[in-house]
């Protein structure tokens, strides 16, 4: 926690972007760089959630109080300097996508994801032309390079800041096939939560809910549509 030392944040055009202002005094990254962002809406929820912080000044705040600012100092302090990491490491999810992993019993389960997530392997397969095979139980399935490689290349051809939302969202998923749709905006956070967490949330309807749990899985739902913010103020 930190003392709020700050009475107004606010956002200024600068430079074709926009700087973040506490009391008109630029706001810095931990390396020192000022925080800029390109996008307008982006640059104003950020002061609106520095505004909120600590409820005014001399409150307490947190830096989960602040998660845009997380992101977009991910996207410029770090990503933007060396993208093919981040890159990296987002693509690979292809590899073993939650998608291409179903039950073999019972026979609900095994309806349901297939029902529910063949569609987005068939839109990966459309949009991207990555066709990936499925599998059932503990048997692991290797991709055919070409899919790999074009999951790759859509990741790839992302901007900083929707690689920035990918890097929380796609863990969170474990899908990297969810994490494209998310950031083509033709799946909702909400709908993309549901969708990998379909196995738990079928055992919760089996055994019931356990507390501790709910709290991950409300976390993870958190992270996904905090991500698909971050997407939606950089497309406005």
């Amino acid at each position: 926690m930190v003392k709020r030392f700050w009475d107004q944040a606010s956002a200024e055009p600068i430079d074709g972007g926009y700087v973040l202002l506490l009391d008109g005094k630029p706001m810095h990254l931990p390396g020192g760089a000022t925080l800029r962002v390109p996008h307008a809406p982006l640059a104003q929820a950020i002061a609106a959630e520095w505004q909120l912080a600590g409820g005014g000044k001399g409150g307490e705040m947190s830096f989960s109080d602040t998660p845009l600012t997380r992101l977009a100092g991910t996207a410029q302090g770090r990503i933007a300097a060396d993208r093919w990491p981040t890159v990296d490491a987002i693509a690979r999810y292809g590899e073993t996508d939650l998608l291409c992993y179903r039950a073999e019993a019972p026979v609900e389960l095994v309806r349901r994801q297939a029902g529910a997530w063949q569609p987005w392997l068939e839109w990966a397969d459309q949009r991207h032309g990555a066709k990936l095979r499925v599998t059932a139980g503990i048997v692991a399935v290797r991709q055919h390079r070409d899919s790999v490689a074009a999951l790759r290349a859509a990741v790839g051809a992302l901007d900083l800041w929707a690689l920035a939302a990918l890097g929380v969202a796609v863990p969170a998923l474990g899908s990297l096939v969810l994490g494209l749709a998310l950031a083509d905006q033709c799946l909702d956070p909400a709908t993309a939560h549901a969708l990998g967490a379909l196995d738990e949330l079928f055992q919760v309807e089996q055994w019931g809910e356990d507390a501790a749990a709910a709290a991950r899985r409300q976390a993870i739902a958190d992270d996904i549509a905090l991500a698909a913010r971050m997407i939606a103020l950089t497309r406005a």
